[in-house]
């Protein structure tokens, strides 16, 4: 792995153009790696020109923005894709206009895109693997609070506060190297897990109506008209995906939000295995956060009975 940052940093060294796309729905990790990363070369090269492009969430535009460019742009510039495990989940599709192509992942690797791919599963967040190309290059005098902040959010987000499983020892490590540098992390944190007061009947809802068997399953069924009555956009609604993580017992659980041209099941399990079964649905994801899209509400039953078959 060491060889492939000498091999990352090579590519990099040799464009003067850099556009950084991540995924579509992008998550505070999806934003961490990607303006890490750009404040990250900016800060090294400064005379080159990074661009970091995309669509955003709203709830997330505290973490920081994105850049417009034009198609032109893309002409003999290098492009590198973070936290992006398929090619179809990228966002803005201009990500393949580019001279050349990096991916930089912690996914399983169902989809190697790039002409450079650098994944690494043990990573518990792609933002963790930014850090760790600094660490390579001892490049820690050379960022400051602006990169820190943005890697460890991107951190925090992936590892759900450092609760999940996929956090490990070095993760904690790189985080407190990061919390050295000057950003406020209390308010920072804050501002990650405030939620719009007209977000909170939803909630409320969701403690109502979620189905929870004997075996450990839960789902939770949010139907196009259950997003009119709260007047929730989809991706407010996805926001309370562990609304129901602390429920005594549970084992595994989906998500299933009526988005109107699909139906987006995002799954979610405590040490069992549900990305293959994401996978079978034409999705993806890691072993234990996954997501999958299906076009009815019957596909969504047989989804989730596979699930049930796991139990």
């Amino acid at each position: 792995m060491e060889a492939q940052f000498n091999e990352i940093m090579d590519v990099i060294e040799s464009y003067e153009t850099i556009i950084i796309h991540r995924h579509v729905r992008p998550d505070p990790d999806a934003y961490g790696s990607q303006l890490g990363l750009k404040a990250y070369l900016s800060l090294k090269f400064p005379q080159k020109s990074i661009y970091a492009v995309g669509e955003t969430e709203p709830s997330l535009d505290f973490i920081g923005g994105v850049d417009d460019i034009d198609d032109a742009t893309y002409n003999d510039a290098l492009v590198i894709v973070c936290d992006t495990a398929n090619g179809p989940r990228v966002s803005d599709q201009r990500y393949v206009n580019g001279d050349k192509l990096i991916k930089i992942d912690h996914h399983p690797a169902v989809d190697q895109y790039g002409d450079l791919n650098y994944v690494s599963t043990e990573a518990s967040s792609a933002s963790e693997i930014i850090y760790d190309m600094i660490a390579h290059f001892n490049d820690f005098s050379i960022i400051d609070g602006s990169v820190a902040r943005l890697l460890y959010l991107g951190i925090v987000g992936d590892t759900g506060r450092f609760l999940f499983n996929n956090t490990t020892p070095h993760t904690m490590s790189a985080a407190a190297t990061l919390l050295e540098y000057d950003f406020n992390h209390n308010a920072e944190l804050n501002q990650l897990a405030e939620k719009d007061p007209k977000l909170l009947p939803f909630q409320g809802y969701i403690l109502q109506n979620f189905e929870l068997d004997e075996n450990g399953f839960c789902q939770v069924v949010i139907t196009k008209d259950i997003l009119e009555q709260y007047g929730l956009a989809s991706n407010e609604a996805a926001l309370f995906v562990n609304t129901v993580a602390d429920i005594k017992g549970l084992k595994v659980w989906v998500f299933a939000v009526d988005e109107g041209t699909e139906i987006r099941c995002r799954i979610r399990s405590k040490d069992i295995v549900i990305n293959d079964v994401a996978s079978d649905f034409g999705g993806g994801g890691h072993p234990n956060a996954s997501g999958a899209s299906v076009d009815d509400w019957d596909t969504f039953k047989q989804l989730a009975q596979a699930l049930k078959q796991k139990l």
